[in-house]
């Protein structure tokens, strides 16, 4: 029996209502009540991000909107390819994976000293820096066995503990939390990544952590949108699928996503799925999709903050179209940021070949560029230092 009820939601200690019905055991959302809280880096007036933007040339504004992956368990050919590259495109950030923590500092250093602009830097975090330097650092517990905590409190402060030690490598960009409701046990890439099968849980949970890692200006970045977690199959290796109709994916796919969006978070990353529902091409990935970044993503559901593809060199992309082709569908999808491209380079050019081919307006390059640099801004990358490795 439906049973519609009002919950009071608390968020950055301003109470505001929030209606929704339910369904038992589906803990289905529908319509959200209170007022829609914007991305924190939003929110603030941004002179250095204005200045930066104005001396940026056309081809500086596209390199802002990349990010590269880098290795700081590499030779020393390696970092200087490094050096050539981030000094050669200007690229906007990099993620980080294997290695270890005095090394990543050093090489992070290196490169932003190389670079016009200081970079963003992320890491998969999810259950901390372990996730990467497993042999290194400590490790948090998987979201899954988080989802069993009753007080929330306690994910909020993990967030903060996280973000304190992605602070001290440098990096400002966390992509976590994952909001997958995990309803499939067949899943092999998402399972104990995920806060557990209940939507809202997860959608409080997800709050949590992101409110931590946001409370030391680590951006949280809630994946995958629109929702992996029926899947049987990776989205590494291949297209999954998710079957379901509209209704199906509101009530249930949708809702963390639609909680941590009118809860302020900075951002989002689109995943590499093939959902009839939203989008009936054959072979579409959610993240080339405008009908899912830009239609629902930042239009139906209002997201404001920075929307990132999911790593662009996946099969799930990779598989069903050329390198070029993919960077221009990404962006002419609506996503902010083109996350690890196979070649930078080639990247940078394609949109450029595309703005020639008046594909691509200037003005849409000119808005994601200075949301980013506003971005950057807000994570402290205006005063950016090296960071000191004699505390690790």
């Amino acid at each position: 029996m439906w049973k519609a009820f009002v919950k009071l939601v608390l968020l950055g200690g301003v109470v505001y209502f929030a209606s929704y019905a339910s369904v038992p055991n589906a803990g289905t959302l529908f319509e959200w009540k209170f007022e829609q809280l914007p991305p924190k880096f939003l929110a603030k007036e941004t002179p250095w991000a204005d200045s930066v933007f104005h001396s940026l040339s056309r081809r500086q504004r596209i390199a802002q909107l990349f990010m590269i992956a880098a290795y700081s368990d590499k030779n020393e050919a390696y970092r200087q390819q490094m050096d050539r590259v981030v000094e050669a495109t200007g690229v906007g950030g990099l993620i980080f994976f294997q290695g270890g923590p005095v090394r990543q500092v050093n090489l992070c250093n290196r490169l932003q000293l190389v670079s016009r602009v200081p970079m963003m830097v992320a890491m998969d975090a999810e259950w901390g820096l372990n996730m990467r330097m497993k042999d290194s650092v400590m490790a948090f517990p998987y979201q899954m066995q988080l989802g069993a905590i009753a007080d929330n409190q306690l994910i909020a402060e993990m967030g903060s503990e996280i973000a304190r030690q992605c602070q001290l490598l440098g990096v400002q960009i966390n992509f976590a939390p994952v909001v997958d409701v995990n309803n499939n046990p067949a899943n092999p890439v998402i399972n104990y990544r995920s806060f557990g099968e209940q939507p809202m849980n997860v959608a409080e949970k997800g709050f949590a952590y992101s409110k931590g890692l946001e409370s030391r200006n680590v951006l949280a970045v809630a994946k995958h949108f629109p929702g992996h977690g029926d899947t049987n199959s990776d989205s590494h290796k291949t297209l999954p699928t998710i079957p379901h109709n509209m209704h199906r994916l509101d009530s249930v796919e949708l809702v963390p996503f639609k909680y941590l969006i009118d809860s302020g978070i900075g951002g989002v990353m689109t995943a590499h799925l093939s959902v009839p529902a939203i989008d009936p091409k054959p072979q579409q990935a959610t993240t080339l999709s405008f009908k899912t970044v830009s239609m629902l993503l930042k239009g139906k559901l209002n997201f404001m903050g920075l929307a990132f593809t999911d790593a662009l060199n996946m099969q799930g992309v990779a598989a069903y179209n050329s390198h070029d082709e993919s960077i221009v569908k990404a962006f002419l999808a609506g996503n902010d940021v083109l996350l690890m491209p196979t070649n930078i380079t080639a990247a940078i050019a394609a949109i450029e070949k595309a703005v020639q081919q008046h594909r691509i307006d200037t003005t849409d390059i000119d808005k994601r560029c200075y949301k980013i640099l506003k971005a950057k801004e807000w994570m402290g990358l205006n005063h950016w230092k090296p960071a000191p490795t004699d505390s690790l």
